[in-house]
């Protein structure tokens, strides 16, 4: 074996040399990414103007001013977006339509390096700009994902599988590092956290039901035995601290490991409403398998689409470059192949020791490589569930126009009524529903964007009105608007026989100032909230 670094480059980094036994996974992988995306722009076609627009709850515009008052001419690289030209509903509407129809050409197969191009732009533009709504770590997984298919897929406008140009080894692995790190690194988080729910094999015991946007399957999980609770507790740090080492194992270990993480992925798909996040994480384990396993499960009328034989292909084997190649084409794909290379090693290098930084944290590695990628948000660190949300509670927005008589904002996908049964929305990811959930676990001050909604909501505003389910003052503004919190809890089994209610619920009082219209037509605060203790 010739390991001259110049033939090693090429193996790692050329996608003439790339692994001919990853087809299939490529093709089914980018396939599944288009899909992840169209519900991304998807969802963000209903809701971005209520959530960034020049009327909703917090402008892309203010955002944007604020980050070019403190980072001045750097504000391009600190904020990657192509709403600093313009930041209009028009604009933010035809970023979610350019996306949307480039994930589906796509999904379709046709030019995905473009497409992904295309995705990868709109989706980031959108996330660089929206502050408080796009702080998930699904939108980094996505977009670290979305940027080294970028590298994976296939050149032509109609491809195929993209036998001329197999899959990059180094995006191959790059991906399967992403999907490593996503369950071992929240499996650390678990553990360093100190949460004495993963230490005393709790954490799931209320899971189901403190979660962001639970589902009616979850309810049921809910009232499954202690026992049941314990082991899936002990199965989940199992799995993210042991069972993913299998990745760096032989085919048969892969393939195993590949088999016991798609139905756990699978149970939390039905159990939870996490968005694209678990989504993407099953698209991501396609990697794990390889032609020939997929091949066994694919009809037989597609066996001669399907690759016979797959690539043992040694490091020096197929190292020189046709003959035929003229030495200015030659020194073009050198130069290229040298910029893939210094791109994907600096994520390698930022991803990596982001993870060695959780586990020694004074370890003296360089941190500017790492700080220059943030904003890109392209090679983060991960870190799910680290600490158990104790109790669930929700905020509800109110509006009278007597003073007496308050009635609710009805909400499209989170917990309000309890006699209505939590639904399965994912992958669509309804981001104002979400980031209630978030604000309720903290104060209101820390929150901007619940009093900002009351504020729209006083003006009726029909962006901000579009994110709810309907609007209780159809003929015009209330004359005062609230933010109240409730506490809630899944019935038992016995009360939801007996009621038919699937929630249970305790008021707590104001979570933010109760506001409203002055006769000089500004805004005034009629209650301040106090502070309560929560259970």
């Amino acid at each position: 074996m010739d390991w001259n670094p110049r033939i090693v480059m090429g193996w790692l980094f050329s996608s003439e040399r790339g692994a001919t036994d990853r087809l299939l996974p490529r093709w089914l992988f980018l396939r599944a990414l288009g899909v992840i995306y169209f519900s991304a722009f998807l969802a963000l076609v209903f809701q971005i103007r209520g959530l960034i627009g020049p009327e909703g709850i917090l402008p892309a515009r203010e955002y944007l001013e604020a980050v070019a008052s403190s980072a001045g001419h750097l504000k391009y690289w600190y904020a990657p977006t192509l709403l600093w030209f313009n930041s209009s509903s028009p604009m933010l509407m035809a970023l979610c339509w350019v996306g949307l129809i480039a994930s589906m050409l796509l999904i379709f197969n046709i030019w995905p390096r473009g497409m992904l191009a295309f995705c990868f732009v709109c989706f980031l533009s959108f996330v660089s700009a929206a502050s408080d709504f796009s702080g998930y770590q699904s939108d980094g997984m996505l977009l670290e994902a979305g940027f080294i298919s970028l590298f994976l897929a296939p050149s032509g406008w109609r491809p195929g599988l993209g036998r001329e140009h197999p899959p990059m080894r180094a995006s191959v692995f790059l991906l399967l590092w992403e999907w490593f790190r996503i369950y071992f690194e929240s499996g650390v988080a678990k553990i360093i956290s100190g949460d004495p729910e993963w230490r005393h094999f709790t954490a799931m015991d209320e899971y189901y039901q403190n979660g962001p946007l639970p589902t009616w399957i979850g309810w049921y999980v809910q009232h499954l035995p202690h026992w049941f609770h314990a082991a899936t507790a002990f199965g989940t740090l199992a799995l993210e601290l042991a069972l993913v080492w299998m990745l760096f194992l032989p085919r048969r270990w892969r393939i195993i490991c590949f088999f016991v993480v798609t139905p756990w992925q699978i149970g939390v798909i039905l159990t939870a409403n996490y968005a694209f996040l678990n989504y993407l994480v099953l698209a991501l384990g396609i990697f794990l398998l390889d032609d020939r396993i997929i091949a066994q499960f694919l009809p037989s009328r597609w066996e001669a689409l399907v690759p016979v034989e797959a690539s043992s292909t040694p490091i020096a084997e197929k190292a020189d470059p046709p003959k035929q190649t003229a030495q200015g084409g030659r020194q073009v794909k050198l130069a290229g192949m040298a910029v893939t290379a210094v791109i994907l090693t600096w994520l390698f290098y930022a991803s990596t020791v982001q993870m060695l930084w959780m586990l020694w944290r004074d370890l003296p590695l360089p941190v500017s490589p790492i700080v220059a990628l943030e904003p890109f948000r392209v090679a983060e660190r991960y870190g799910l569930f680290a600490v158990m949300t104790p109790a669930r509670y929700e905020i509800e927005f109110q509006g009278t126009d007597d003073g007496q008589h308050w009635l609710a904002y009805p909400f499209r996908f989170k917990p309000e009524d309890p006699s209505k049964a939590p639904g399965i929305y994912a992958p669509y990811q309804p981001r104002f529903d979400w980031n209630l959930w978030f604000a309720s676990l903290g104060e209101w001050r820390s929150n901007p964007m619940v009093p900002r909604t009351e504020e729209r909501l006083l003006s009726n505003d029909k962006d901000v009105l579009s994110l709810f389910a309907s609007n209780p003052f159809p003929n015009g503004p209330p004359r005062q608007v609230r933010a109240v919190l409730w506490q809630y809890w899944f019935t038992s089994m016995a009360e939801k026989r007996a009621q038919g209610m699937w929630w249970r619920r305790e008021y707590l009082g104001l979570y933010a100032p109760e506001l409203e219209h002055e006769a000089d037509g500004k805004t005034g605060v009629l209650e301040w909230p106090a502070e309560k203790p929560r259970q």
